[in-house]
């Protein structure tokens, strides 16, 4: 039997409020605030508590390195470890912001994946994102694809693509713009990219960048062997794009035969419908749009509505995993309940704390990739990141033990912080079974 497996990003030591996503109207606005990482580590921990409760599989995917020391003396910053932060801090603070970011939390960014029940060769594909968009971000792609190669390292099952090149042309922001419409999770369905521009195309007035192209998505697409019976491509709104939805999940998520979406998400949600009705061969697609007469879309980005995870539980029906933040706006609540009481397969609604992250612009949705595998792929998982009761226990003792609960970007500077965050990754590694994971590991100074 097939099911989905959400790989949750562990929130790393360096959690911070550097205001560095232009676009991301959270990020903005908490730009020089004090973050708690310790608080942001257990909120996420807690959120994958919750799913394990409900039934459902969870995994981690681990924080990358930061500060990353690498690429500061890969721009001429030299000496020891502590001299290259040292003279890269001292020369530009926001720089060393850069290199320390916290962002890979956000998995739903890590990679697009395709299951085996779509691709043609009937393995699960996985392409990590470029994220060039923004310099913090496209520092990832190199550490993504090691981690996810050393967790998904069966051949026979698993498929690990390079990233695409580091151009304006090929931008990919993952899964983040990326939907998957199916029967069951082990079934072939119609795979949704969504894009915010068209490279090749006309100029467009966006106010915050379209960071998802359309060539990354059709290049990701051929990788992943598929084709025009199971793929669609289509634009995301500048509408959406300029209120702050810098990534289609800020207004839309899907779960199996279910779209759930805002209407300003899409300038024509009809034609999109119509052309998953017309691909969907072997189920029917139910598409749940939230009226913007009824749910502002400002009300929607503020909340994170749509940022919720919407998963399959065991006795086959939906539930919605949503931020606090939904519960506490009258409209978005009153959406929820309307949707569950309408006909249709969710059911059930979690509203979680997950304020630090909340607070960066990444809601339940940005916090993991989902997977979907058969029983075979499961098994081929690396044991070491899949996560049980007692693993979390563990992990938030982890937490406790290495994580500041109060960062500032001064702190970034900190040789000790360095160290700190060092001994916290080196910890895990052993918690996960990944041994020589970071640079820092497997080299000396």
């Amino acid at each position: 039997m097939s099911v989905e497996m959400n790989f949750d990003g562990l929130v790393g030591p360096s959690h911070n409020y550097a205001g560095l996503s232009h676009g991301n109207i959270a990020s903005s606005n908490h730009k020089g605030k004090a973050a708690n990482p310790r608080a942001a580590a257990l909120q996420g921990l807690a959120k994958m508590r919750r799913l394990l409760d409900l039934g459902l599989p969870q995994a981690v995917l681990p924080p990358q390195e930061r500060p990353l020391i690498p690429g500061l003396c890969a721009l001429g910053f030299g000496g020891s470890d502590v001299q290259v932060l040292e003279s890269a801090f001292s020369h530009s603070p926001a720089l060393v912001a850069n290199y320390s970011s916290a962002s890979c939390m956000w998995t739903a960014n890590a990679a697009t994946v395709t299951p085996s029940a779509d691709s043609a060769d009937g393995r699960v594909h996985f392409t990590p994102a470029n994220l060039t968009a923004m310099p913090h971000r496209a520092l990832e792609d190199g550490q993504t694809q090691r981690i996810l190669s050393m967790i998904f390292a069966d051949a026979e099952h698993f498929a690990v693509h390079t990233p695409l090149a580091h151009t304006p042309l090929l931008g990919d922001e993952g899964a983040a713009n990326h939907n998957r419409l199916c029967a069951s999770h082990g079934q072939a369905g119609v795979e949704i990219f969504v894009y915010g521009r068209d490279a090749l195309g006309p100029k467009t007035d966006l106010k915050f960048p379209g960071r998802q192209t359309l060539q990354a998505s059709e290049a990701v697409a051929r990788l992943h062997g598929l084709n025009e019976d199971n793929s669609v491509f289509y634009p995301q709104s500048a509408t959406a794009i300029n209120a702050g939805a810098f990534h289609n999940d800020v207004v839309c998520v899907s779960n199996e035969t279910v779209l759930f979406f805002h209407e300003s998400a899409f300038d024509n949600p009809s034609a999109l419908e119509a052309e998953v009705i017309a691909k969907a061969k072997d189920f029917t697609p139910q598409f749940i749009m939230a009226p913007a007469k009824d749910v502002p879309l400002g009300d929607v980005i503020s909340s994170y509505l749509f940022n919720s995870q919407l998963v399959t539980l065991p006795g086959g029906d939906m539930a919605l995993i949503l931020p606090t933040q939904v519960e506490e706006t009258a409209s978005t609540r009153a959406f929820v309940d309307q949707t569950l009481a309408g006909d249709n397969p969710i059911t059930q609604a979690y509203y979680l704390d997950l304020r630090q992250s909340m607070a960066n612009g990444g809601g339940p949705a940005c916090l993991r990739l989902r997977v979907a595998m058969n029983a075979a792929q499961q098994s081929a998982v690396h044991s070491g990141v899949v996560m049980t009761q007692d693993k979390i226990s563990v992990s938030e003792n982890w937490v406790k033990t290495h994580y500041r609960d109060r960062l500032i970007i001064d702190d970034l500077g900190d040789v000790k912080f360095l160290q700190q965050s060092r001994d916290a990754l080196d910890a895990l590694t052993q918690i996960l079974d990944l041994p020589n994971l970071y640079d820092f590991q497997r080299t000396s100074t």
